[in-house]
């Protein structure tokens, strides 16, 4: 019966056959699975009518339709007598095949173990039977008390979940479902399941679920195919998909899985351990659970951060809303303010335009008044002078003609003193109101801004062994107040806002006027962060950062620790190999040991980054490196544990400490040796300073300050001390390049012509 269901099953609704077509490849289709075949190949631009072929879903042989579409397509008739034939039969008594495998119904007188919790692992019901002792009344009492119990379990569960009906009853109301086909996505009753779900494929494998309501059933439907729900999933592409997604879609070729599959590895790592073995719960584990897991969780504090930055954000917007309102009654206040100042200088001006006025025109009435009067005078002078020319009489024109001529002469001669000159100044036209300068200083006012961030010139900043120079430019320099600087030792730190926040460890120079500032006292060698503050009365803003460096701590060879067949120099930087016996006070500092013809630098060194070279000239015998103050002076350095050196013994190069040599490679025409001591990274390094060629590093755990050391047994070398260390050695990458390195093994024998 199960083969034979095999073959009455269409191939794309895994069901049986309803209304099946004869395909031309002699395949079988039903009409709806055929007909939503044809309307995945339809579009917007494209209809149904359109689609003249499709592939058979079991062959893929392509099948050409007429003008009728489907209709054309010859039933197979054959087949529907079969399925018709085969359902009758699966749907007989209760002693059909089918029937006895199906399981039974959970009801308060028959309860399967499945749906009975209280039964599982009970000894009473699936243990072995009861023993022979027990009499027919015990055993019956026994089940009694068990059905009970199972009844009030259920009635239990019944009253917990929500009354669900059969959806596949015609009656009104309809029963009481006792099961739900998430596949169907229908509930049914006890008779609905029996007539709709027989046991045999495909209804074997629905999945029946206790009675949930149909809005929990809804499933997702396909994004490409209208109408389609998702039932499986696509593995490559990460995707929900329908079954016309895989036959006929893009996924055609992918490979893929049901959803109970997928949903089972996804939720592996959900087990709980106490139900299964550690080993078991790891293997369970899929890669994919994991990368849900980590997700998950980098969700959730990706929203915590979320959380915190939107509180953030909501209190500078709170602040925003103060400082706006504080601004807004400072500007009115300001504003204010300046109408007042302009209203009390009106009020001033106008009172001594008023005045000036007054005292310009009592002086204009002061000599308007002279002015008649002495015209009064005049008129009078003519009216007598004209009387008497009309004199006929002679004696008395010559008595009266004399005092009016001498009157008429004296009035003619004083006409210019009596008559007074007109002032233009006295008409108030050369005063004028010009408020132009502070006009256009009201034009532009504005609220003033923190100024731009100034910039650090790296390329104008010079330093020395224990200062640095800064100089910075500013766009804004004429609205900056003045500037800060402030400054720590760079200790590699690659976040620069932990570094910035640790503010005990950041010193400040305040008040700087100028653009630029030399800062004294820091520590030779030795890598700084500088940034620049400009300020004003609106607030202040950084510079980027800057890291600049202090040379290497200067030194010279110490006189008291020279073997007595050196000579050195007067200013102490060259020594040279001297066979005549010198008559030198021997102190526990000086290189005394018969061989050992040697010097030290005059410092010690126990912080910082420190560069020099030695000029080696022509001499072939020689070593160069560092040591602690305890190392012996009178043996070799390198042949203990507190000195490392780089040595040169004929035609051979090589590196010694703790009495163990390493050759290496380097040229013979090498004359400036190069030595990097970068003692807070705990490396000593060596370099060819004329070809930028590294040589060699010691990887070393400093314990205690280091002293420059230098020996030589021919000719001599000349030291260069106090060097800022060179880009072809003070390239990070280089550097951490460098401290990858593994060194090869010492070789534990002296070279040969070493001794």
């Amino acid at each position: 019966m199960e083969t034979l269901e095999s073959e009455l099953t269409c191939p794309i609704c895994l069901e049986l056959f309803e209304d099946p077509l004869l395909l031309p490849c002699a395949h079988s289709l039903c009409f709806n699975c055929a007909h939503r075949i044809l309307v995945s190949h339809c579009s917007t631009s494209k209809p149904l009518e359109s689609v003249s072929a499709f592939q058979c879903p079991t062959c893929r042989y392509v099948i050409t339709l007429n003008h009728r579409g489907l209709e054309g397509l010859k039933r197979n008739v054959t087949l529907q007598n079969i399925i018709d034939r085969f359902q009758k039969a699966s749907v007989s008594g209760p002693n059909s095949p089918s029937e006895s495998r199906r399981p039974p119904r959970l009801s308060p007188h028959s309860v399967s173990a499945r749906g009975s919790p209280a039964l599982t692992g009970s000894s009473s019901v699936t243990g072995p039977a009861p023993s022979s002792t027990l009499s027919a009344m015990s055993l019956e009492h026994q089940q009694q008390q068990q059905q009970q119990q199972v009844v009030q379990q259920v009635q239990q569960q019944q009253h917990l979940r929500p009354l669900v009906g059969c959806q596949f009853c015609e009656q009104d109301p309809p029963r009481e479902a006792i099961k739900t086909c998430v596949t169907c996505e229908v509930s049914y009753c006890d008779r609905c399941l029996r007539a709709t779900h027989p046991n045999k494929k495909p209804f074997t494998s629905h999945r029946l679920v206790e009675p949930v309501p149909d809005t929990h059933l809804r499933g997702l439907t396909c994004l490409e195919h209208e109408n389609e729900k998702v039932n499986m999933y696509c593995v490559v592409d990460d995707q929900l998909i329908c079954s016309l997604c895989k036959l006929v879609g893009r996924h055609r070729e992918h490979q893929v899985s049901s959803l109970s599959e997928r949903f089972d590895k996804l939720k592996a790592f959900q087990v709980s351990p106490g139900r299964v073995s550690e080993a078991v719960m790891e293997a369970s584990k899929t890669s994919a659970a994991q990368t849900l897991e980590n997700n998950l969780t980098n969700l959730v504090k990706r929203n915590s951060e979320l959380e915190n930055q939107m509180a953030k954000l909501i209190q500078i917007c709170q602040q925003v809303e103060v400082n706006t309102a504080m601004h807004e009654a400072k500007l009115v206040e300001e504003c204010d303010e300046l109408v007042e100042i302009i209203r009390q200088r009106k009020q001033i001006i106008a009172v001594k335009i008023k005045e000036s006025k007054v005292m310009k025109l009592r002086k204009l009435a002061q000599q308007i008044a002279n002015c008649r009067q002495c015209l009064e005078r005049s008129s009078a002078l003519i009216t007598q002078a004209e009387n008497s020319l009309k004199e006929n009489d002679h004696t008395r024109f010559l008595q009266t003609a004399r005092n009016v001529a001498e009157r008429v002469a004296m009035a003619t001669a004083s006409s210019q003193v009596l008559i007074p000159d007109v002032n233009l100044n006295e008409a108030f036209d050369n005063f004028a109101l010009d408020f132009s300068r502070e006009k256009k200083i009201l034009e532009g006012l504005d609220y003033l801004t923190a100024p731009n961030p100034p910039s650090i010139r790296d390329e104008l900043c010079t330093a020395s062994h224990d200062t640095i120079t800064v100089h910075w430019t500013s766009e804004d320099e004429f609205s900056v107040t003045s500037y800060e600087l402030q400054y720590t030792i760079y200790t590699g730190q690659t976040n620069f806002i932990s570094l910035y926040n640790s503010v005990d460890s950041w010193m400040i120079v305040p008040n700087i006027k100028q653009n630029h500032y030399t800062v004294h006292g820091l520590q030779s060698g030795t890598r700084y962060i500088f940034f620049v503050k400009a300020i004003n009365q609106a607030g202040s803003r950084n510079s980027e950062p800057a890291r600049l460096k202090t040379n290497s701590q200067p030194f010279k060879l110490d006189p008291k620790t020279a073997h007595k067949k050196l000579r050195l120099s007067n200013d102490c930087l060259t020594m040279e190999k001297d066979e005549s016996s010198l008559k030198k006070s021997h102190t526990p500092e000086r290189f005394s040991s018969t061989g050992s013809y040697g010097s030290a630098g005059n410092v010690f060194i126990d912080s910082g980054c420190h560069y020099w070279e030695v000029l080696l000239g022509a001499s072939t015998w020689y070593a160069v490196g560092v040591a602690y103050k305890s190392a012996p002076k009178n043996e070799w350095s390198g042949k203990n544990s507190s000195s490392w050196v780089f040595s040169r013994c004929n035609n051979n190069f090589l590196v010694r400490h703790n009495g163990k040599e390493q050759l290496v490679e380097a040229s013979l025409q090498l004359r400036r040796l190069g030595v990097l001591l970068d003692y807070d990274s705990n490396a000593l390094s060596f370099w060819d300073a004329m070809n930028a060629q590294h040589l060699h590093t010691f990887h070393v755990s400093f314990l205690l300050p280091v002293a420059p050391t230098f020996m030589i047994w021919n000719k001599s070398l000349m030291l260069l001390s106090g060097l800022p260390v060179p880009d072809f050695v003070d390239c990070p990458e280089q550097q951490e390049g460098l401290c990858r390195q593994q060194e090869s093994p010492y070789v534990s024998s002296t070279m040969k012509g070493c001794h």
